[in-house]
This record gives structure tokens, sequence and C-alpha cells, in this order.
């Protein structure tokens, strides 16, 4: 009965202060639709020979949305409760009756202390209840967003199966290799890093095999080729040149069996049609590449 009793008052409250009694219509990130998405994209990225870089980039779009939502949604249950709490409080507590103020036997000090502790109680719930109503609307803006991405991912799966014969057709032109020797790299990556550095003086170093990496550096199908000292921004002669190697890559993919690249903050996949597109933070100056060129080969 208690527990009814409490929702009552936070109803009263809600309506008092313009609260609304419940959260607007907004579906949650649905975790069902979100496993099968990523078991599509992980059979996608199987199927490509390699990670798919769109399909990275908006899996990240999509942790960092849902993550928000999560944290909001909790957040929100917490501001919620608290208002209940007050709203107890203040049930438990009663209001002040006016005629105690003019009784001769009336303790000025308690009735003074009871009308203070009542303000404060008053202006603590308002401000609850306001911090309540921003959540909601942040709560509802970061439902949006989850299932804004969810259905980004759910659309570029489906253009990239819808591409897969012309992947296949790319990658039966290069063939399969598989690591060997004492680097650990493929044929074609070896062939691809002295291409480069024929071309480029690396005077900060190239950095491929990395064992247990999920991706391609962890398959001998990857290299970077550094830019500045790891960690800083690539910047003026450094910073062409690793503009110029990018357009070298771009240019001469095709022959070298370049599958995509790196570099600012973007990504070149061949296999999802080639161009510039843009990648989000991932918080730091190496994990932008802004002090390497990435390079993936077939």
């Amino acid at each position: 009965m208690r527990i009814w009793r409490i929702a009552g008052l936070v109803a009263v409250l809600a309506g008092l202060l313009g609260l609304p009694a419940s959260l607007p219509a907004a579906a949650d990130p649905s975790p069902g639709d979100l496993r099968k998405l990523t078991k599509q994209a992980a059979q996608l990225e199987k199927r490509y020979r390699g990670q798919i870089q769109s399909l990275e980039e908006i899996k990240l779009q999509v942790k960092k949305a849902t993550t928000t939502s999560g944290a909001l949604q909790a957040q929100l249950k917490e501001a919620q409760a608290e208002v209940g709490r007050i709203a107890q409080t203040a049930y438990m507590t009663g209001p002040l009756d006016t005629f105690q103020l003019i009784v001769p036997n009336a303790d000025p000090s308690a009735l003074l202390g009871q009308a203070a502790n009542m303000s404060y109680m008053a202006e603590e719930r308002t401000r609850r209840v306001e911090n309540v109503k921003k959540l909601i609307e942040k709560s509802k803006e970061a439902k949006i967003a989850a299932n804004d991405k969810i259905e980004k991912l759910r659309k570029e799966i489906k253009n990239l199966q819808s591409k897969q014969r012309e992947v296949e057709k790319l990658l039966a032109k290069y063939g399969f290799q598989q690591p060997g020797g004492s680097e650990g790299l493929t044929q074609r990556m070896i062939s691809v890093r002295a291409a480069i550095m024929q071309n480029f003086p690396m005077k900060y170093g190239v950095g491929c095999l990395r064992p247990g990496d999920p991706g391609e550096h962890g398959k001998g199908r990857a290299c970077d080729f550094m830019m500045s000292r790891g960690g800083t921004m690539a910047a003026g002669t450094d910073g062409a040149r690793g503009d110029a190697l990018a357009d070298y890559l771009i240019k001469n993919g095709a022959r070298l069996g370049v599958m995509y690249i790196i570099w600012k903050q973007r990504y070149y996949d061949i296999r999802s049609g080639g161009g510039w597109d843009p990648m989000s933070d991932r918080g730091g100056i190496t994990a932008n590449h802004y002090d390497h060129v990435h390079v993936s080969v077939f």
C-alpha cells in the first residue's frame, strides 16, 4: 500500500509542476536487432576478407549511441526515485498549519525551523523535477539517435550485400595469401611495403605485424607508415608526405592490391566503392591516424 501512496504523490507532484507522468513514446534500442546485425556484419567481413571500414565506423557509432542511451536511462531512473523520496518526506512531515503560528503555546523556533525546512524541500523538489524533465528529453533524444544508428547499420549491411558479387570478383583477382616467413606478413604486404619505401623515406619507421590484433595487423596484411613520432600530429613536410603517400596508394592501389587506407581520421576502402569517408573520433592522435598512414592489402 505504501508504494502506491508514494507513486500517487509523485503523480501529484508531476501534475503540479508540469512533469510528464510517463516517458514520451520512443522505442528502446533492440538488443536482439543489434545482435543480429552484428552477426551479419561479422559474416560480411569474413566474406570480404577483412574489416570493412564503413561497417567498423557505424558499429562504433552504434556502440556510443546505445551506451549514452543506457546511461541516461539509469540517470533518469535514479532522478525519478529521488523525486519520490522527497515527495514521501513532504507527505510524512505534513503541511505547516498557519494557525500554529498564532496560538500562545506554539514554539516559534520550532515553527520557523519547520517552515524553513519545508521551503527548502519545495525548492529542492522543484529543482529535482526540472532535472527529471530535462533527463526525459535527453533520454528520448538518445533513444532516437541509437535507433537511427542501428538503422544506418542495417542499410549499410544491405548495401554491401548487394555489392557482394563485385567484391567476389575483386577478391578472385587478387587471390588469397597466407602470412609466412619470419615477419609473419603476406607476400603482397611485403611487396607493397617495399614499393612504398622505394618512393617515400620513412624516417619515423614502419609497424606491421601485431599478434593478437583482431584486424589486418594480426593477419599480416597491414602496416602503419609513421609520418611523425608516435602520438604527435604530422605537420608541415611530414603531413605533406603522408598526403602524398595516401594519394600514391589510391592511384596505384589496383596494381599493388591495396584494400583500404586510413589517414587523418578518414578511410578509403576499395571494396565499398572508394572515396574518402570521415571516421568518428577514436580518442587520440594515433587512434585517429594523424601520425601514420595505415595500409591494408587484399
